[in-house]
């Protein structure tokens, strides 16, 4: 079974929850219309159903390879990725004065999600490419802007992120890779760099990587960290590209998904020094990469959505054909689609409404970042960011985990056909189990939330928050429709479980910090089902007034909400009872 990507709920997600017609409301964005949004949509949804989907399965089963420093990709990317280039996909929310198409990241992230849910492998490549040229957009000089953010949008080039080093995980100030100064401007890297994604590759005629490491006399710790592009081949002054510089990769990675990715080991300097340009102001390389890692962590979030999305369209194809058993009702004397079996259509509906939820909340996290980024009163872009700060580790931590349980439901589903690589259930899986690894374990997404998203402003946004989930429950207690009050008593446990784990947070920090990080897990979780299920909350508000336009539709809306409220609501008050109870227990490894 191929992809089909859900458009029509990702433009009700867009119009009714995530403020489209605010954002094209904005400078610049004034085309963004939902015509324009549709059209973008389509188009994006065609291309990953004809070109990318196909290549999935396969590409597994016959990965990228290396040899002799060089990478070869899984047939057929080489050509795809021309195609995705060519059609301006890479562009599609960068400026127009690079080359882009200056549309909405709003916009830009049911594209993302569509990508990813094609082929999550082929589309780690321009995800990496996106994030450096955010990273150059905000902290390169002009030099370096102009002459090499326009050959990534167009394709001809892409990007890459340098952060980690064989002893030197997650901790990065036991980065030890050296820069020395030329004294021309430019520098000398030698070191060894790991878990680089597409370091290496055949996709493209140039690879741009940002690469963290150490002047000689940079100072110890996080604070001596600097960042810096070094490409793969030496750019001449006309654009053109010159000799090879000295980097190269020394293997890939064999791994238990994302096997069509090429995570390479890279080495630095073998033969005198990599040439590199420091991108922002020396020893602050941090603040620059976070750019680049921040970006990156909200598209592995909606990553996330779409691996849970296609391994739900997945069982529900298999599960419509799969004839076993009679019906526990006595409707039917033959043997029946197992869909029609309860525990069948209770695993569906629970793979639908996580999946449902998780869009919802990316996608209004997406609209923050755009009324962040382009609003032209400075109080309320400081607002939405700070909003968008708060919402992005949940994203990428919440919707992560969530991938998880949905595709090995999807597993599940198949029964012992899901756990034969054939019938392509299990590859699901296993792609999605590096989604909540890579650009930060959940831990350390929900220790960002805790200390730097709930401590460091007193807990306002978390409160301003949850002061609009209390909003919206007023206005489910205000209906008369049954779906509403199902959704309420829910959604308001929730909301009072989330507001009591911030406020133990808020009160335990200080004296029992132990305490708190390890319910930093839990807090995230809690705060990712209660703000999933508030936005699941408002969708079915929607839905009830929209439901004479498009009665299935909406009908369907209104029971994947209520399906979110009983399966994945109601263990709020569960995961408060963790977070506030950690302080009591003393845990055993």
């Amino acid at each position: 079974m191929t992809y089909q990507a859900p458009v029509k709920d990702m433009l009700f997600v867009l119009n009714h929850l995530a403020g489209l017609p605010q954002v094209a409301a904005l400078p610049g964005f004034e085309e963004a219309t939902p015509d324009t949004a549709q059209a973008v949509l389509e188009e994006s949804a065609h291309f990953a159903a004809e070109v990318l989907a196909p290549l999935n399965h396969p590409a597994d089963k016959a990965p990228s390879t290396w040899q002799d420093g060089a990478v070869t990709t899984a047939p057929g990317f080489k050509q795809a990725f021309r195609q995705y280039a060519d059609a301006g996909w890479q562009g599609l929310s960068h400026p127009a004065e690079y080359g882009g198409q200056g549309l909405p990241g709003l916009i830009g992230s049911p594209c993302s999600e569509m990508l990813n849910a094609a082929n999550l492998s082929f589309a780690l490549c321009p995800l990496l490419t996106n994030g450096a040229i955010e990273a150059l957009m905000t902290a390169g000089s002009p030099e370096l802007r102009e002459r090499f953010i326009g050959p990534m949008i167009s394709g001809r080039w892409t990007g890459t992120m340098n952060l980690t080093e064989p002893q030197a995980g997650s901790d990065l100030a036991m980065v030890r890779t050296r820069a020395q100064p030329v004294g021309d401007g430019t520098y000398r890297l030698s070191g060894t760099k790991i878990f680089i994604t597409y370091g290496e590759h055949d996709l493209a005629e140039n690879i741009l990587h940002l690469v963290l490491a150490r002047l000689p006399d940079a100072p110890e710790g996080v604070k001596g960290i600097s960042l810096f592009l070094v490409p793969k081949f030496l750019v001449n002054e006309d654009g053109s590209l010159g000799a090879r510089n000295d980097v190269t990769c020394v293997s890939i990675e064999h791994k238990l998904g994302i096997k069509a990715s090429p995570t390479c080991t890279l080495q630095f300097g073998d033969a005198g020094g990599a040439l590199g340009y420091v991108v922002g102001q020396e020893n602050r390389g941090l603040d620059a990469m976070f750019i680049m890692m921040n970006a990156a962590r909200y598209a592995v979030g909606v990553q996330g959505i779409a691996i849970a999305d296609r391994a739900y369209q997945h069982a529900l194809a298999y599960a419509a054909e799969r004839v076993q058993s009679r019906p526990v009702d006595g409707s039917s004397r033959d043997a029946v689609p197992i869909i029609q079996h309860p525990d069948v259509r209770r695993m569906l509906g629970t793979m639908r409404a996580l999946t449902e939820a998780g869009r919802a909340l990316a996608y209004v996290t997406a609209g923050h970042a755009d009324l962040a980024h382009a609003s032209p009163d400075a109080d309320t872009r400081k607002r939405h960011l700070a909003i968008q700060e708060y919402l992005v580790p949940i994203v990428k931590g919440w919707c992560t985990e969530m991938s998880i349980d949905v595709a090995s439901l999807g597993v599940q589903v198949h029964g012992g056909m899901g756990f034969i690589e054939e019938t392509g259930a299990a590859q699901f899986y296993r792609d999605a189990r590096i989604l909540t690894i890579y650009e930060g374990t959940t831990a350390i997404q929900a220790n960002d939330l805790v200390g730097r998203k709930t401590l460091r402003d007193g807990g306002a946004v978390a409160r301003a928050l949850l002061d609009a989930v209390r909003q919206t429950e007023a206005d489910l207690q205000a209906r008369t429709e049954p779906a509403a009050g199902r959704m309420l008593k829910p959604l308001r446990e929730a909301r009072e479980a989330l507001a009591s784990a911030v406020e133990f947070i808020l009160a335990n920090a200080a004296g029992n910090p132990n305490a708190v990080f390890g319910a930093a897990v839990p807090y995230l979780l809690l705060a990712g089902t209660t703000f999933a299920g508030w936005q699941m909350a408002r969708a079915l508000l929607a839905s009830l007034d929209l439901q004479a336009e498009d009665p299935d539709f909406h009908n369907a809306k209104i029971a994947t909400a209520q399906a979110f409220a009983l399966h994945k609501l109601t263990q709020a008050p569960g995961l408060a009872a963790v977070v506030l109870g950690t302080a009591e227990y003393d845990v055993q490894p």
